[in-house]
């Protein structure tokens, strides 16, 4: 049992997505969850992007033969830990209303034909067994609320590129206004800490929660 966690912004554990991530996983040790004694982690920046061997084998309609090669490898092995997971945590910015590229690196990797979803008169169906995804989103600016200025991109697209391959049980949890600093930002930080709160308080009252279907935002 374990957490995979992916941290996606360029300042790495100095960043406010990844402390918003640790209260997270701070949460889930508190929670009794056991997966929480063991945390995966994956610095999203470090992936190399998906490349030509990769567009040949998925532009195939049939599987390829033999070793994977080029960035299938990498491939192979970052959707193997998303599978051993019980829990993601994701740490990530709002780059330019959306996902950073470094997440965007890691999405081209496990949504994957034939390896975690398939294609089906219907459309696509994930293959992978839901579970949780907590989500922690910093960001420049405001993009929830009635004082949100920009819009938010991010949000529906991890909705929908996770769904694709199985994962639809996403809750996310955000810091916003950190280019505000000062009290703006203590004031979204404590925010975020009240949504966490009540989630996992919620989660005590109904252990199933840890593990419900469904999706939605703490601090919309």
């Amino acid at each position: 049992m374990s957490v995979l966690r992916l941290t996606c912004s360029p300042r790495g554990a100095d960043s406010e997505s990844y402390r918003l991530s640790q209260s997270l996983i701070d949460g889930l040790v508190r929670s009794g969850a056991e997966c929480a004694r063991h945390v995966v982690e994956i610095d999203a920046n470090r992936l190399t992007h998906v490349d030509a061997e990769y567009a040949r084998a998925l532009g195939s309609p049939t599987a390829p033969d033999g070793e994977p090669r080029g960035s299938l490898r990498q491939s192979d092995r970052l959707i193997q830990s998303l599978a051993d997971a019980d829990h993601v945590v994701i740490a990530t910015p709002m780059h330019n209303y959306t996902v950073p590229s470094a997440l965007k690196a890691w999405i081209d990797h496990v949504v994957r034909v034939r390896s975690t979803f398939s294609v089906t008169r219907e459309g696509k169906i994930g293959v992978l067994a839901d579970r949780p995804v907590l989500v922690a989103v910093s960001s420049g600016g405001l993009f929830s609320g009635p004082d949100a200025r920009q819009p938010d991109f991010l949000t529906p697209y991890l909705k929908a590129a996770l769904a694709t391959i199985g994962l639809k049980n996403l809750v996310f949890f955000s810091v916003e206004g950190t280019a505000m600093g000062g009290q703006a930002l203590e004031a979204a930080r404590a925010r975020a800490r009240a949504d966490i709160a009540t989630y996992f308080a919620t989660c005590r009252r109904q252990p199933a929660a840890l593990s419900a279907q469904g999706s939605s935002h703490a601090s919309s």
